[in-house]
């Protein structure tokens, strides 16, 4: 009798959580319920088996419930699985000088093990390297490193858990170090300069997460990140964002920051690549993204080795092929995105977030 109430209290706790990651609130514990849905869906279905063990009378209400929230977390990730159609298309051999590889790693200011990304940066070859959360030590170490054969930089060391390097091989140009909605969190923007010189506009971001140690609300993650869409519909030419968005690909924000810019996930109908958290495997989502404009093509994405950090590294080729652009399932806006994209970056403009730090 006592297993089958908690059983069906469990049920009744996890269909909570997936109400609550529908309710369009800011408060971070409202919105944390976006992050695990992996992991609620998978508690959902072991209740659901578990229900064959509990008493008669609890057995169906507790299964109902189950079903429930299967069905509803499986309809919210399904997308990014590879069962769902591909939002961008493979690319074709030969593309070559088309191309640009990305590398993008939050390095966790306290960890030390620089030699473990360093060596994968090597490996790899990217044309363009984003660390996030890199201070002075980390330049230190990835300038020695880097520099000679990645030359083109934009240096932002900070010791907040925000800094960011940015390591190229390809010429940049009209690059500008951003602070969009917070006075410290800096944004990197400007264009690269392919092989074969066609130029395209890149935004590199790394927005406050929702954490009761970091921001009690995600109004400034949302309005940062709605911004940047904003700033990226204004223009037709082709554009990368790539970064640690803190945030899940299937969240309400990062959902409506595809519609209003236009832009593409690598990651639809082809798996998670779940970031984080790289120490413990039953908690990841993916949190490091890249995002493109319908100009592209995808080359090749991977999860990278452990570093020593709570992110795994990812890398991806982009392929520049603008006749491909009809191939792409681009998404479009919905009534209403527009506006309420406008709302939220009015509301955090007009309320800083008081920090005491």
């Amino acid at each position: 009798m006592i297993f089958s109430v908690v059983l069906f209290g469990l049920s009744l706790l996890l269909l909570a959580a997936t109400i609550l990651g529908k309710v369009p609130l800011h408060d971070w514990w409202v919105r944390a319920c976006e992050f695990p849905r992996v992991q609620i869906l998978s508690l959902a279905l072991l209740c659901a088996v578990l229900t064959w063990f509990s008493n008669g009378t609890w057995q169906l209400p507790t299964l109902l419930l189950c079903v429930a929230v299967v069905l509803v977390q499986g309809w919210h990730i399904l997308p990014w699985t590879p069962l769902y159609p591909v939002q961008m298309q493979k690319a074709q051999q030969g593309d070559g000088d088309h191309c640009i590889t990305l590398l993008i790693s939050n390095v966790l200011t306290p960890n030390h093990q620089s030699e473990s990304l360093i060596s994968q940066i090597l490996e790899h070859q990217p044309d363009v390297i984003l660390t996030l959360e890199s201070d002075d030590w980390w330049q230190e170490k990835l300038d020695a490193a880097l520099e000679t054969d990645w030359p083109n930089t934009v240096k932002i060391p900070q010791d907040n858990l925000y800094g960011m390097h940015l390591y190229s091989r390809l010429p940049l140009h009209d690059v500008k170090v951003k602070r969009l909605i917070q006075d410290d969190i800096p944004s990197i923007h400007g264009r690269f300069e392919l092989k074969n010189g066609k130029k395209i506009r890149f935004h590199a971001v790394h927005p406050r997460p929702p954490a009761p140690n970091e921001s009690e609300s995600t109004l400034w993650r949302d309005a940062e990140l709605l911004l940047v869409s904003r700033q990226i519909a204004e223009h037709d030419g082709p554009t990368l964002l790539f970064g640690d968005l803190n945030d899940v690909a299937w969240s309400r924000t990062t959902r409506m920051f595809c519609r209003v810019s236009g832009m593409l996930d690598l990651r639809r109908g082809r798996g998670m690549y779940s970031t984080f958290n790289a120490d413990h495997w039953f908690l990841r989502w993916p949190l490091d993204h890249i995002f493109t404009s319908e100009h592209f093509t995808l080359g090749g994405m991977q999860r990278l080795k452990h570093i020593g950090s709570d992110h795994f590294p990812i890398i991806a080729t982009l392929c520049y092929r603008p006749s491909r652009a009809d191939e792409n399932d681009q998404p479009e806006r919905e009534e209403g995105d527009k506006e309420y994209a406008r709302d939220t970056i009015q509301e955090a403009k007009a309320n800083p977030e008081e920090r005491d730090d």
